[in-house]
């Protein structure tokens, strides 16, 4: 009862609402895309697991059509990033943000196109949208090596003090923020994968991923960003008085 009440209270959460649909939803794909490929005899499951996972991620789509406000409170927040130290990632961070900010009306626009709410060419503002959504996995993924080998440097030899001289806390906090860097990297990447396959054809491998290459590419960036939150989680309850 009391993991039942757990699992409630998450699922409360947009975050983890929009994670675990999405987990689900490229699990199903890559089951499916499986089972039509490999199984013959299981092509219809296969194929009825396609469905769902189509819909589940027509059910984030429509979640998100209400992200826009909080992502501007963020991008006004974070503005120019005059607090950032590192003037890399600080411009880094300020382009991310205004293609985050561009990427949510853009896929609104598509997805009433598709819905015929709006008289226009649905093709032409879901590619907009999928390479806004390549471009910010991209500066994520650059973002998140240029900190992890910062941190490694400062980690081996930090302003002439040898690491092992570093307190143990500070050099744990380190270690672990390295550690999500890693996670971020690598869930980008597996993300990038899959953008780049939705773009139009002709560019790089676009249109060449099966479904359940898809799904495996999703999967894996799911269980990595997850593992990331859970470890942020338990990194803010042990960082609390």
């Amino acid at each position: 009862m009391a993991l039942l009440n757990r699992l409630a209270s998450a699922l409360e959460s947009h975050r983890v609402r929009d994670r675990l649909i999405r987990t689900l939803g490229y699990c199903c794909q890559l089951i499916g895309g499986v089972l039509v490929e490999q199984c013959p005899n299981r092509s219809e499951v296969g194929r009825r697991l396609l469905v769902v996972s189509a819909q589940f991620n027509h059910c984030r789509i429509v979640l998100r059509l209400f992200d826009d406000l909080a992502m501007f409170v963020y991008t006004k927040q974070y503005g120019l990033g005059t607090k950032e130290e590192d003037i890399f990632i600080r411009w880094l961070s300020v382009l991310s943000n205004v293609t985050d900010q561009l990427y949510y009306p853009c896929e609104h626009i598509a997805w009433a196109a598709d819905a015929k709410v709006l008289q226009v060419d649905c093709a032409w503002w879901w590619t907009l949208n999928t390479a806004l959504w390549t471009l910010s996995l991209l500066l994520g993924a650059v973002k998140a090596l240029w900190t992890m080998l910062k941190l490694r440097q400062k980690l081996r030899s930090p302003t002439g003090t040898s690491a092992s001289q570093l307190p143990r806390s500070k050099r744990r906090a380190m270690e672990a923020r390295i550690c999500s860097e890693v996670l971020t990297l690598l869930s980008n990447l597996a993300d990038l994968a899959n953008a780049v396959h939705w773009l139009p054809r002709g560019v790089l491998w676009a249109g060449r991923f099966p479904p359940w290459l898809v799904g495996l590419m999703g999967t894996i960036s799911s269980i990595l960003s997850t593992c990331q939150a859970v470890r942020a989680g338990r990194q803010a309850k042990a960082d609390s008085p």
